[in-house]
């Protein structure tokens, strides 16, 4: 019963932390007891948080984390036997998760890390980003077949894109 209220609590802060609005996310995961339960389904719907689950069996239905443990695990610290103790893994999991978002580039933002999105550095990134691309290319333009690489912002990233335009599509046709 602990785990169910330790989980909708960290929702219900990392919401505040990160002044997320109601209608503004969705939290995937999986049929766990603690994310289905009556406790954190009360708390996501007080917070305006649509719950998302993975279908029954089938392991790969959130791409996202999924692409979190491939990185976590092939990630060059992750340690080749189990922890000593719950500190040492939750010291362990708190570096990675800082390397993770502060320092990792992600490849589905365009190769930022997810706090310059967050912070709405991002931006300025990858117009340099261009332009330093822009400079390499007008030097030398007989390296380049093709135009420079789209160091766009990415406004949007989605869980399954499109699928929420092609719902909406839906429910006006019906």
């Amino acid at each position: 019963m602990r785990a169910l209220k330790n989980a909708a609590e960290m929702i219900e802060s990392a919401c505040f932390l990160n002044g997320v609005k109601k209608d503004q996310v969705t939290l995937h995961s999986d049929n766990g007891g603690p994310m289905k339960g009556a406790t954190m389904l009360a708390t996501l719907q007080r917070l305006g948080v649509a719950p998302s689950f993975s279908r029954p069996s089938v392991s790969n239905d959130n791409p996202f984390s999924e692409s979190l443990f491939k990185t976590m695990k092939y990630c060059p610290s992750f340690p080749e036997r189990c922890f000593a103790s719950l500190e040492e893994a939750k010291a362990w999991v708190e570096k990675f998760v800082k390397w993770y978002n502060e320092i990792h580039l992600h490849s589905g933002i365009n190769f930022v890390t997810p706090a310059s999105k967050h912070q709405g550095l991002d931006k300025a990134i990858l117009a340099k980003r261009r332009a330093t691309y822009e400079r390499a290319r007008k030097r030398n333009p007989n390296r380049w077949s093709r135009d420079v690489r789209n160091w766009s912002h990415i406004e949007v990233v989605e869980l399954n894109p499109g699928r929420l335009k092609k719902e909406l599509r839906n429910q006006i046709a019906a």
